[in-house]
């Protein structure tokens, strides 16, 4: 399935229906009156969220959506059918915008949220509301207002907790693939992700954690580099990132290594500032594949100077992993209970569930 993350939408809210100008005509009631109805009220425009979809793909091939418009009034007071809503189902944690003049109009951010992006006209009033004592036989009634039309761009942004961020081939798929029932494409090449990639670990009964793998950023990512500011909006939300760097390639030297890191932060910080603050925990990965391990402790020492828990890890087997998760399960806990915990730990996606090793 294709991943669409951003689109622009034209909405149009329907007409309210025009009122009725009708009188009363019975047999043996002389000078009945007026007793035209109200038109119906047009339809709204609704967004609704729903953890059945994960792109806005078919936003994509249709992007004009009118709700129905109100009926008019009839006569004996009748008011008119109101019109049918116009109801959009979008995924969790979309942004709604107006593209003209990029007011946020609202963030679903669970199931089930919803919200009117375009209100429906009133409908016209009947004549029965214009009689007065100089004016019994009025023959004037209101046309419905019209509903309310913009244009919108709706963004995803993933609703995860854990971040997994780093340059191209650090080994993010890996470890998500290796830590979840998520499979990614994983390959030997720059940008086999291509899009954002979420995994679910569970953390005991009734806890878990929801990782994302973020497609790898390059320099000049918050400029759109790369895959650049594609995804780099959807670590906005994340509690904890994890940052991923590959020291496969120890020859290059620890000032190399610590500048990939520096590389990938100033991209974030950018970008937003603000993702600075974030908890971060570097994951040195591909240690499998170290010849000798005697420099692995200058490189762990040179990362501890710089603030960030560290860990030697390989995604591939599983080596260094399980104190990975601790770690971050622990920060999560902070963060969401203020204290810490320890919890057994099992992965699983929509597909099925698995012990964690």
């Amino acid at each position: 399935m294709r991943f669409v993350d951003e689109v622009k939408i034209h909405v149009r809210a329907g007409d309210g229906g025009k009122g009725c100008v009708s009188f009363r005509r019975e047999k043996y009631v002389p000078r009945g009156g007026p007793d035209g109805g109200d038109g119906g009220k047009g339809g709204d425009v609704v967004l609704k969220a729903t953890s059945a979809k994960q792109t806005l793909l078919d936003f994509h091939f249709q992007s004009q959506f009118k709700a129905d418009r109100g009926d008019g009034g009839r006569g004996k007071q009748q008011t008119g059918r109101s019109g049918k809503d116009c109801a959009l189902l979008v995924p969790v944690g979309t942004q709604v915008r107006d593209a003209d003049s990029g007011e946020s109009l609202g963030d679903l951010t669970q199931d089930d949220d919803h919200l009117v992006i375009a209100k429906g006209g009133q409908g016209g009033k009947g004549n029965m509301h214009f009689a007065t004592s100089t004016r019994r036989a009025p023959r004037i009634a209101q046309p419905g207002r019209p509903g309310e039309e913009r244009h919108l761009i709706l963004e995803i942004k993933l609703l995860a907790d854990v971040g997994l961020i780093g340059l191209p081939n650090g080994g993010k798929s890996t470890l998500i693939s290796r830590i979840s029932a998520a499979r990614p494409k994983i390959a030997d090449y720059p940008f086999t992700t291509l899009v954002p990639n979420l995994g679910v670990v569970r953390l005991g009964l009734d806890e878990s954690m929801v990782v994302a793998d973020i497609p790898g950023l390059i320099e000049g990512a918050h400029r759109g580099a790369g895959l650049g500011l594609k995804f780099l909006r959807h670590i906005e939300r994340t509690l904890v990132l994890v940052h991923i760097i590959d020291i496969s390639g120890w020859e290059r030297g620890v000032r190399a290594i610590v500048d990939n890191y520096h590389q990938v932060n100033h991209e974030l910080g950018q970008f937003n500032s603000e993702l600075l603050d974030k908890p971060q925990i570097v994951a040195l990965n591909k240690i499998d594949l170290l010849a000798d391990r005697a420099p692995l402790e200058e490189l762990l020492a040179a990362f501890r100077e710089l603030g960030p828990a560290v860990h030697a890890i390989s995604a591939v087997s599983g080596e260094g992993t399980q104190e990975l998760i601790w770690e971050i399960a622990e920060r999560l806990a902070q963060l969401r209970n203020g204290g810490t915990k320890r919890l057994s730990i099992t992965t699983e996606d929509t597909t099925g569930t698995k012990d964690f090793s």
